[in-house]
């Protein structure tokens, strides 16, 4: 059963109603029915990002996670965080708002940088500590490139291997781009050499990821939850 009802969906997200309908297919594919997760939205603001936020793109992620959230946690609201260089916010995106919610928080927004992980990541990593959920997380951690340091991005993920935390990283962008090797080697890190589980999946949205299907899209955002979860109930880091 959703944590959130289509009836309550309807009501305050009418626009939302098709994808929360098509999330509750792919969930029941991937036996996470019923399932309760905290979700965390997590985007690229680096210079390189513009054009996804201008047309659409950007917005439309964060329309389908939220759609994705509404089965998992009923508190109706995605924390999301925005990352550059720096972070350049820790805000929300709410059933009751979320359209046009993308573009308002970018309009307060500065300089777009460069692409910073590992400093996206610890901001993920305090506010679900701070939140007190006892609910696993998932992450879906978007960008359009590498990180200006690899190092610091790989030790913070091995460090998160210890929490109840599933990062699921998107690219947008040309899908041949060497941009996106350090990606796939991160997804194929070691374990338990280097982290207790494999708490961390990779695909690639192509250069224009509002064309991916909605059906095709959740598949990819909740394929690999199911074997984290219990891997990590194994070990002890979900209960």
């Amino acid at each position: 059963m959703a944590a959130i009802s289509l009836s309550k969906v309807e009501d305050t997200a009418p626009a939302l109603v098709s994808l929360y309908k098509s999330a509750g297919v792919s969930l029941r594919k991937h036996r996470l029915d019923g399932q309760r997760a905290a979700v965390y939205l997590v985007l690229d603001h680096s210079g390189s990002m513009k054009s996804y936020y201008q047309d659409g793109g950007v917005q439309a992620l964060a329309d389908r996670v939220l759609g994705l959230a509404a089965h998992f946690d009923d508190d109706g609201t995605v924390p999301v965080v925005f990352f550059s260089t720096d972070i350049d916010a820790v805000t929300g995106i709410g059933l009751d708002d979320h359209q046009g919610r993308v573009e308002r928080i970018v309009a307060g927004l500065g300089h777009m940088g460069k692409t910073s992980y590992h400093l996206a990541m610890d901001a993920v990593i305090d506010h679900y500590l701070d939140s007190g959920s006892k609910e696993p997380a998932l992450v879906v951690f978007q960008t359009d490139g590498g990180p200006i340091n690899k190092l610091a991005a790989e030790r913070y993920l091995c460090k998160a291997a210890k929490l109840p935390l599933f990062w699921q990283f998107i690219g947008f962008g040309d899908p041949d781009s060497k941009q996106f090797a350090f990606l796939r080697r991160l997804d194929e890190l070691a374990v338990p050499q280097k982290r207790v589980v494999d708490n961390a999946g990779f695909f690639h949205a192509g250069s224009d990821p509002r064309k991916v299907s909605d059906e095709e899209l959740y598949d990819r955002l909740v394929g690999e939850f199911p074997q984290w979860l219990a891997a990590a109930r194994e070990r002890g880091i979900v209960r």
